[in-house]
This record gives structure tokens, C-alpha cells and sequence, in this order.
């Protein structure tokens, strides 16, 4: 879940700076835009956050079905929406090597395709269920360090979660936009390689042995 986290600010920072300044992970962000795009103010976008927005909800609730009445733990399930959101983000960087600077239109389809991978991110996160640990956004996390962690001293599990949460978050946004300076695809590709090393540990050393059906017994008369 950090190594998402960072995934999230690695896109974050791409889809700010070179999306037009939509977020791709952070729908808050977008949500707050898109009202002040409405509004006019300082010409700020309007279309893409709405995509963005149509996109990363689409997905969650696609995620949403996938995952339901999952049992708790690593799933296969699991394993194949993230190697899906992998596979889109290997691709957009791909189809950022042959278009570094698209046009406005193509501008949305990478925002969106991103929001998407961030939505069904976010319903893994929500399914593994590891406290503070969204992935996609750490308001509340900061908040719960801030208000819970440091008044009521928490032990240092928690506390160092809700940390190392708002650092990588923070470290994702700083690479994502430095690594933006050299190329559009290399961040999307830096995301693609981090989800796709989450997919392969977590399937190897964290996957749920599926049961064994029971035997019916027989009858014997």
C-alpha cells in the first residue's frame, strides 16, 4: 500500500503538470477545480476534471463488483485489477513515446485512463482494508496523525503508517514532476514498473491459499 501511495503522487504530479491540471488520484482536487472552473475563475478546466472524475467513479464501481464478496486477504481478484491498472499505464507510456506532447483531446484520454487505474487502486485499497492506507489520498490520514496519533499517543505501527503515508505521497509528487521535466512517459512508466512490482509480491507472499473443496462423504450402505 506505500508503494501505491507513491504511485498515486508519481500520476498526481503528472496529470497537475502535464494534464492540464487535472488530478488523476486525488478526485478532491478535482472536484474543488471543477467548481472554480465553473465559476471562471482564472480559466481553469473544466472538461478534463470531469472525465477524470467520470473515469476514476466508472472504474471503482467496475472494481467495486469485482471484488465483492471477496474473502479478506490477497486475492487473485486483487492481483488482476492491478496488473490490469499496470498494463494501461505501461501502454499510456508507451503512447506517450510516440506523442510526448499530445494535443487537448489526447491530453483527457491520458487523464482518464489514469483517473481509471486510480479508481480501481483505490478499491483494492478499500478491500485490503489496512488502516490509514487509501492509497489515493491522505487527508484523513493526516488528519489522524495530527488529531489521534500525536494527542492520544498511538503505538508506532500506527503512527509510522500514517507517516510514511504523507512522505511517499509527498515523494511520488517530487518524482513524478522531475522525472516529467526529462518526458511524459517516464513517470507513467515509473508508475507502470511500482504497480506491477506490488502485483508480483503481493500475489508471491501474500495470496490466500485457496481451500480445498471438502469431500462429500459417501454413502455406504
Amino acid at each position: 500500500m506505500v508503494a501505491l501511495t507513491f504511485v498515486t503522487g508519481v500520476v498526481d504530479a503528472v496529470g497537475f503538470l502535464g494534464l492540464d491540471r487535472v488530478f488523476t488520484g486525488n478526485m478532491t482536487g478535482n472536484i474543488v477545480i471543477l467548481g472554480m472552473g465553473v465559476a471562471g475563475a482564472d480559466d481553469l478546466p473544466v472538461l478534463g476534471p470531469a472525465i477524470a472524475l467520470a473515469g476514476f467513479t466508472a472504474a471503482a464501481w467496475v472494481a467495486g463488483l469485482v471484488l465483492r464478496g471477496m474473502p479478506p486477504g490477497w486475492q487473485v481478484r486483487i492481483t488482476t485489477l492491478l496488473g490490469i491498472g499496470g498494463l494501461v499505464l505501461a501502454g499510456l507510456a508507451i503512447a506517450a513515446l510516440a506523442d510526448p506532447l499530445p494535443g487537448a483531446q489526447g491530453q483527457i484520454v491520458f487523464a482518464t485512463a489514469t483517473a481509471a487505474v486510480m479508481g480501481q487502486q483505490a478499491m483494492v485499497a478499500r478491500a485490503l482494508a489496512v488502516r490509514d492506507m487509501t492509497t489515493v489520498v491522505v487527508t484523513s490520514t493526516l488528519a489522524g496523525l495530527a488529531g489521534e496519533t500525536w494527542v492520544q499517543g498511538y503505538p508506532g505501527a500506527l503512527f509510522n503508517r500514517r507517516l510514511v503515508a504523507i512522505v511517499v505521497i509527498f515523494l511520488g509528487a517530487v518524482a513524478g514532476a522531475l522525472l516529467l521535466k526529462v518526458h511524459l512517459a517516464v513517470p507513467l512508466a515509473l508508475a507502470s514498473a511500482v504497480t506491477f512490482a506490488v502485483v508480483l509480491v503481493g500475489h508471491r507472499t501474500l495470496r490466500e491459499p485457496a481451500k480445498p473443496a471438502r469431500a462429500r462423504p459417501l454413502n455406504v450402505r
